[in-house]
């Protein structure tokens, strides 16, 4: 596979080895992916498209968006993008962010929203025939949602790179997963993916950020660190857990 510099070489080095290592993909399978208008997304829709030119294992692949139904969203030039580089994206239009940010839902927007994303995108996964969905986290994703629910569920938990749902009907699969959120920067500024400013009020004032936030000051002294975490995350020694 030709890859033309460094980035990409690296790109497709690590989403290979997650998807040979959590054996995410197979021949023929149908896969929803879901864009966010974010640049991890748009690195996982060029990635997985771009792999099929050479590898021998066939799969199709359907974009979708969900638009949470802000005001001064950006669908349409997410469309056009996406028609610009050959990708067919779906449109859904939704009202799931006026719902979560309503006065009945003030403590946690960004879970009623989440739940309500999920739950349409297993909907249309079935309409299209659609087994995997194909989502844009990252490795800095997943330490944070370790964080996240350690902070404020209590729990020691993750999102995981391969993750069946509804007795095996649905799988969500993460090729993302070993690639740091630095790289699909480097990515997206490279091959000037178009910047879409987020119209949700809880973008910069989230738990996620906060959590964000208190990594990077961790990340700053050690850059040992994430690795570590990362890795800590399949070493559980639960014997030394209460």
């Amino acid at each position: 596979m030709k890859f033309h510099n460094h980035t990409d070489k690296d790109l497709n080095r690590k989403v290979a080895k997650a998807l040979h290592q959590y054996k995410m993909i197979s021949d023929g399978d149908r896969i929803v992916v879901a864009l966010s208008g974010g640049k991890d997304s748009l690195t996982l829709l060029w990635i997985l498209n771009q792999r099929l030119i050479h590898i021998p294992v066939k799969y199709k692949l359907f974009p979708v968006y969900l638009d949470p139904g802000f005001e001064n969203g950006f669908s349409d030039a997410l469309k056009a993008y996406c028609q610009d580089q050959g990708y067919d994206l779906r449109i859904e239009k939704t009202d799931f962010g006026i719902i979560a940010h309503s006065a009945e839902n003030r403590e946690n927007p960004c879970f009623l929203c989440s739940r309500l994303r999920r739950k349409r995108l297993f909907e249309i996964a079935k309409e299209l025939n659609c087994p995997k969905l194909a989502l844009g986290h990252n490795k800095d994703d997943l330490i944070e949602t370790l964080f996240l629910n350690m902070c404020y569920a209590g729990e020691i938990s993750t999102m995981k790179p391969y993750q069946p749902f509804f007795k095996g009907e649905f799988t969500i699969i993460r090729p993302l997963v070993l690639v740091d959120k630095e790289m699909t920067r480097q990515k997206a500024n490279h091959d000037h993916f178009p910047q879409f400013i987020n119209p949700c009020p809880s973008a910069d004032r989230s738990q996620r950020s906060a959590v964000r936030g208190l990594l990077d000051d961790l990340y700053k002294n050690n850059r040992n660190i994430k690795g570590n975490i990362f890795r800590s995350m399949s070493n559980i020694k639960s014997e030394y857990l209460l």
